[in-house]
């Protein structure tokens, strides 16, 4: 899966309804031209894709004043809703998604209702414990991987990159447990009285 079609996706259900460049914006915005795939190029390719795939509707507005054709607005359609949160449920629960991926998905988080977030990263924390388990049993218990060569750096690799990516999304599940973010459904905290 590529970042831009999750992002784009996204940027164009929290905004009901934009052109391109407005979506542009958006991910620019969040910074995600410097985390992941979604350059103007691939925002705009992305949009005509989809729309193509019939996950989005368009809809042309006035022409500019300048003389140009008419701006062309983009909306989900309810399947590009439902590949929406396919995407974002399959990149938290994925174990190895790309990092600009699982960037877009956390970024997107707060579209989930709160138990099926923890449902998604529940199960890439489940699925991280399997694969490290499936590393190490192949292993003897008294091994020593600095003696293994690259063999050994590349095993010690996968077993930190297990290590701190089941770490982090330990860490964002009790983050979620504690009430951390405005979650779907939810009503907005409160603002504090200033002063």
């Amino acid at each position: 899966m590529k970042s831009v079609r999750l992002l784009v996706l996204g940027a164009l259900r929290r905004r009901g309804r934009a052109h391109g460049y407005q979506v542009r914006a958006d991910l620019e915005s969040w910074g995600a031209h410097e985390w992941s795939t979604a350059t103007s190029g691939s925002v705009y390719h992305a949009l005509k894709s989809m729309a193509g795939q019939g996950l989005l509707v368009t809809h042309e507005t006035v022409p500019s004043e300048a003389g140009g054709p008419p701006r062309i607005e983009y909306e989900l359609t309810g399947k590009g809703e439902q590949e929406y949160f396919t995407l974002l449920g399959q990149a938290l629960a994925d174990r190895e998604p790309a990092l600009d991926v699982l960037g877009a998905a956390v970024g997107l988080i707060e579209d989930l209702p709160r138990e099926r977030a923890l449902e998604m990263l529940r199960e890439r924390a489940r699925a991280m414990g399997e694969w490290r388990a499936s590393i190490t049993a192949q292993l003897p218990s008294d091994t020593d991987l600095d003696t293994w060569g690259p063999i050994g750096e590349v095993l010690s690799l996968w077993l930190t990159t297990a290590d701190t990516g089941a770490r982090w999304t330990q860490r964002l599940i009790g983050r979620l447990e504690e009430g951390a973010f405005t979650m779907a459904g939810e009503d907005p905290a409160p603002e504090r009285p200033t002063g």
